[in-house]
Order: C-alpha cells, then sequence, then structure tokens
C-alpha cells in the first residue's frame, strides 16, 4: 500500500510539473489577447477624450501586466511597459490629447519591443486603424449630452447645481436636479417625451420641440441618468 501510495505522489508530482509551463503559456497568451483589446480601446477612447473610459482602460492593462509579470521570465520587461503606461496616464489626467497620442505611441513601441526580447518579434502592435469592437460607443455621451442640454434647454432650465443669471421665465421651470429627483423620472420615460412634438408646453406653454436626432436624445438621457446616480451617491 505504502509502494502504491508513493508511485501515485510520484506520478502527480511529475505531472504537475511538466504541465506547469504549459499553464504559464496558457495563461500568458490569455493575458496578451485581453491586452491587445484594452490597447485597442484605449486608442479610441483617448483620441475622442472620454477621459473616464480612457482611464478605465489604463487600469485593467496596469492590472493585467502585473499579472504578466509574474509569469514572464524576465519581469523588467513588464516595468518598462507599465512606465510608459505611467506617462499615458499622466497626459489622461491633464487631458492632454497631443500628449496621449505621443504616450501611447511609445507604450505601443514599448509593447513591441518586449516582444522581440522574448522571441515573439512576429507580434507587432500598431495603433488601431478600426474600431476594436462594433457595439461600444468610445466618444464621451454624458459630457455630449450636457452640452446638449445647455444648448437645447439651458435657457429656461436649470441643467446642473449652478446659478443662472436670468431666468427666462417667472417662476422659472424646474432645473434638471429636480427632473431627475422625481419618483416619477425614468429613461424610457424621458426619450418618448424628447422624441415627442412638445410645443407649447409648461404655464405659459411656451417650450418648443427641440428638434432632436435619436443619437442627440440618447446623449441627454445618458446625462440625466448620470445627474441622478450622482446625486444617489
Amino acid at each position: 500500500m505504502r509502494t502504491v501510495l508513493l508511485v501515485w505522489i510520484l506520478v502527480t508530482l511529475f505531472a504537475s510539473s511538466a504541465a506547469a509551463p504549459a499553464d504559464v503559456s496558457v495563461a500568458l497568451s490569455d493575458l496578451m489577447t485581453k491586452l491587445q483589446l484594452q490597447h485597442a480601446k484605449l486608442w479610441f477612447a483617448g483620441k475622442l477624450s472620454n477621459w473616464r473610459l480612457a482611464d478605465y482602460e489604463v487600469q485593467q492593462i496596469g492590472a493585467n501586466l502585473e499579472a504578466a509579470r509574474k509569469l514572464l521570465a524576465d519581469p523588467s520587461q513588464a516595468d518598462r511597459v507599465q512606465e510608459r503606461l505611467r506617462a499615458v496616464r499622466k497626459a489622461l489626467q491633464s487631458k492632454d490629447v497631443p500628449a496621449f497620442m505621443a504616450s501611447y505611441g511609445a507604450l505601443t513601441n514599448e509593447c513591441n519591443g518586449c516582444h522581440r526580447s522574448s522571441g515573439y518579434a512576429s507580434i507587432v502592435m500598431q495603433i488601431p486603424l478600426t474600431l476594436p469592437v462594433p457595439n461600444q460607443l468610445f466618444v464621451d455621451q454624458v459630457s455630449e449630452g450636457r452640452a446638449l442640454a445647455n444648448a437645447s434647454c439651458g435657457t429656461c432650465h436649470l441643467v446642473a447645481d449652478t446659478v443662472r443669471d436670468t431666468p427666462a421665465f417667472r417662476p422659472p421651470p424646474p432645473g434638471f436636479p429636480e427632473i431627475v429627483s422625481r419618483p416619477s423620472f425614468s429613461a424610457d420615460g424621458l426619450r418618448q417625451f424628447l422624441t415627442s412634438s412638445h410645443r407649447r408646453l409648461g404655464p405659459d406653454q411656451a417650450m418648443p420641440n427641440p428638434r432632436l436626432s435619436e443619437s442627440q436624445i440618447e446623449a441627454i438621457v445618458a446625462y440625466l441618468e448620470t445627474l441622478r446616480a450622482d446625486q444617489r451617491h
């Protein structure tokens, strides 16, 4: 019985040690696939000034690089890429598109240098030419919605928690912070309202139809939903 148990332990240990390099290779490959997608998404988020999305992708890249570092034979390779990533993060914090584009190029070059030094010179990264996923919007929809709300509604409504110098009406119409705090507020209700011909509404029947496109309506809906979420937090 002891002999059988000893043989089983030795076989298990041998199998584990033999599988370890393959397991590491698979794990590293999975991480690099994630990094490739995040690298592409970061480009479009930063280029289109969607700073929150870009910062999110930088965080994801940083976490996956740290995980990859533990699997690399030479961890300093990941450290050099992380250094380039810090420059990207600094550009994002400054909301500087040219600085972002320059630091992104340096990050991409560092990735390719790591590939070459690791024996994977055939894997070459580049600045993305097309959107990495067709079902994601990379512009900052909330910022666009805020700008549209100010342009279309700001003459009469208080769009955010700021002081409007001269209200167009007395009493003034409800502000957006008040509207989103109502129990009856919903995204679907807002969509229906904005797509209707809501002319001559309000106490003086003076509210015009802003005639918004579908994408503009979705941007305003995104802004008001974010405004409501901020109130709750």
